[in-house]
């Protein structure tokens, strides 16, 4: 992939590494190794998640320091990794089928655009949505039961404690409200995932370009000063930091305002999960009804409470994940003559 410079009165170009499809990829190097980078990248923002699903449930606004040393103080340091074991268990499934799905719509609906006849920038930014959008609603039909039975884990105190792990917290609710129950929230999880991922990848796909452009832009500027002269078609090749560098602050633009987008929607969908089940033959709160009890708790900066967990988390996590998942692709490449 190259992209042009940003002067026009230079002829130079900044080529970047070639991109790595599906076709290109040892599939069993790519799943192996992306188990292991992914759970290491997972248990170290643990913490940082159980922290937004306790503020997402609680009756008050506390800050998220002050939760954080409650939470150590009264529970000890193991409660920030409360039913981490059950979430790298579907983790890990997860995570796999999430990358073929967008491996794979990525590098079919990327042909297709091409052929139809759009520009490259447009055919990248639309395969990258709709891929997207088929990874996560893929990805659901694993997630959403993790999902339930980690955050029903992160919410229950020593003092109170409901579930003895994931085994017998799934098998409680799966007693309790058969598996209607482990899949509480799958239609809002839906709701707030698909079109976050497909606006996540599009926007890191036009963040890229836009970013390049700019680096692209300072490089021909600095070589030209350099030599003191306009050199002609030639050349400039960004080491491997600039370009994850660009990867990670894409990434980080890209995860902050998805955070933001759907926020309220994840508020919701964390209050629908961690809900006990059906009782004395009840039906348990729907969305307009926890949105009612939201709003009532706190007006409607409740269906912001743990943002600010959310959106770090969810821009070093998207950092972290892309440089790992470029590095990963990269790691995995069948041939790697390809990729200078």
């Amino acid at each position: 992939m190259s992209l042009g410079a940003a002067e026009e009165e230079s002829s130079q170009e900044i080529h970047l590494p070639a991109d790595v499809d599906w076709q290109m990829l040892d599939k069993s190097k790519f799943f192996f190794l992306g188990s292991a980078l992914f759970s290491g990248v997972s248990a170290a923002l643990y913490p940082v998640v159980v922290l937004k699903t306790r503020k997402q449930v609680a009756q008050s606004q506390v800050s998220c320091v002050k939760t954080a040393f409650s939470l150590v103080r009264h529970e000890g340091f193991r409660a920030l990794y409360r039913g981490f074991g059950t979430s790298l268990m579907g983790t890990i499934p997860a995570r796999a089928l999430y990358m073929a799905a967008l491996e794979v719509t990525k590098s079919n609906v990327g042909t297709a655009t091409v052929r139809m006849g759009l520009a490259e920038p447009t055919a990248a930014a639309i395969a990258n949505a709709a891929a997207g959008l088929n990874a996560a609603m893929a990805a659901q039909l694993i997630w959403t039961p993790i999902d339930v039975v980690s955050q029903r884990l992160m919410v229950q105190a020593n003092s109170a404690r409901q579930y003895v792990n994931g085994i017998d917290a799934f098998r409680k609710i799966l007693n309790t409200d058969g598996p209607r129950g482990l899949y509480r929230g799958f239609g809002i999880s839906i709701l707030t995932y698909a079109p976050s991922n497909a606006v996540w990848w599009a926007t890191y796909s036009v963040a890229q370009r836009l970013i390049w452009g700019g680096v692209g832009y300072y490089l021909c500027k600095k070589d030209g000063e350099s030599n003191n002269a306009t050199t002609a078609n030639t050349s400039l090749r960004p080491d491997s930091k600039t370009v994850m560098a660009v990867q990670g602050v894409s990434a980080a633009m890209a995860g902050g305002m998805s955070a933001l987008i759907t926020m309220p929607l994840d508020t919701i969908k964390t209050r629908l999960q961690v809900l006990d089940g059906d009782e004395n033959g009840r039906r348990g709160p729907t969305v307009m009804q926890t949105m009612r009890n939201l709003v009532r708790e706190g007006g409607w900066m409740a269906c912001y409470r743990g943002l600010g967990p959310r959106w770090a988390s969810m821009s070093v996590s998207a950092t972290t994940m892309i440089t790992t998942y470029e590095f990963l692709k990269r790691l995995s490449t069948k041939n790697q003559e390809v990729l200078t």
